[in-house]
């Protein structure tokens, strides 16, 4: 017997076999299926508008029926055209549970090992070569019973069914069906790593970063060109900014960011914590060049020791400068957070 939850059913099941599709497809889509169980019996009373508050409540509909199941019926806009999608989420993060259905364990493991250099990669660059993406078939600690031939036309599949973007480059980034179906996977493994918009607060890895040192500020494209159209200014440190995205005073967010030589070393956590160790790392002063002498403690520097009180008082204390060169040097505290 026909009634009208159909139609939430013949939307469902749409949806399920498209995998992810834009705004305007899933709404054409709700409409068939209303039609269709109105063809099946015109006594049925199905409400429908065109209207983004009838579009809206029936997502919310839709969601509810979903909410025991660990789905959801969620959107993103595509970073690159600004176009709003939409595909079947499921919201538990374990072992990339929405892939799969599509590809065994080695390939879902090589595909993480792909989201892993690209959530790592450098300069916020959020991309990866091919090259850098084939080495990744041997480089891990766990090797992969695949070749090279393999790999290739693996990476092959993974753009054809949306799950990657491979640019004019070569290099491979995140598609807008990896973030938007892959998000809490991607905020429980990689949540230091991760930036959201300063606009929007969606996953951001293609867009326009503030050139102030420190300053915290991220957006993407279409974020960007709607903000600049009312304000001149950043939003967090107030830097003046330009009035296009490729003019000088903004810096890039994505593949644009890559540096010469960033891919030739693979990038793991220990790596990054080591770059990040050798960035604090202190220059050694000139006293300490000089003399050679071990470091002083923080305690130290804070006040003269009675060593400084005068060089008389240096000399006839022979016994205490011996103590001191003796003495191990306090420790560097890390500073790394």
């Amino acid at each position: 017997m026909v009634h009208a939850g159909d139609v939430q059913r013949l939307f469902l099941q749409a949806i399920f076999s498209r995998g992810i599709l834009s705004e305007n497809l899933a709404k054409v889509l709700w409409k068939k299926c209303v039609e269709a169980v109105k063809a099946a019996d015109e006594h049925v009373e199905v409400s429908y508008s065109n209207t983004e508050e009838a579009w809206d409540e029936f997502i919310q509909g839709v969601n509810a029926s979903l909410n025991d199941l660990d789905f959801e019926f969620k959107s993103i806009q595509d970073e690159v055209d600004s176009k709003r999608l939409f595909a079947m989420v499921n919201r538990k993060d374990d072992e990339l549970a929405q892939v799969a259905t599509d590809y065994n364990a080695v390939e879902i493991m090589y595909f993480k090992a792909i989201v892993e250099q690209i959530m790592l990669a450098r300069n916020e660059s959020f991309s990866v070569s091919s090259l850098a993406a084939l080495r990744e078939v041997s480089a891990g600690k766990d090797k992969m019973n695949l070749t090279k031939s393999q790999a290739e036309v693996l990476l092959g599949s993974f753009v054809a069914n949306g799950w990657l973007l491979r640019s004019k480059r070569g290099r491979y980034s995140l598609s807008s069906r990896s973030l938007l179906e892959l998000l809490p996977y991607i905020k429980s493994t990689y949540s230091e790593e991760m930036i959201e918009c300063t606009i929007c607060h969606e996953i951001l890895t293609k867009g326009v970063a503030c050139k102030r040192d420190n300053c915290k500020a991220r957006m993407h494209y279409h974020c960007f060109k709607a903000y600049r159209r009312r304000k001149s200014a950043c939003p967090v440190c107030s830097l003046d900014w330009p009035q296009n995205v490729t003019d000088d005073g903004l810096l890039p967010v994505g593949e644009l960011a890559i540096r010469d030589g960033d891919d030739g070393i693979r990038q793991t956590r220990d790596t990054v914590d080591s770059d990040d160790d050798e960035e604090m790392e202190d220059e050694p002063s000139q006293t300490e060049t000089k003399s050679r002498q071990p470091q002083r403690s923080q305690a130290g520097k804070k006040g003269k020791s009675k060593n400084d009180d005068s060089e008389e008082e240096a000399d006839e204390k022979d016994e205490t400068d011996e103590e001191e060169a003796e003495a191990t040097p306090p420790r560097r505290r890390s500073t790394r957070q």
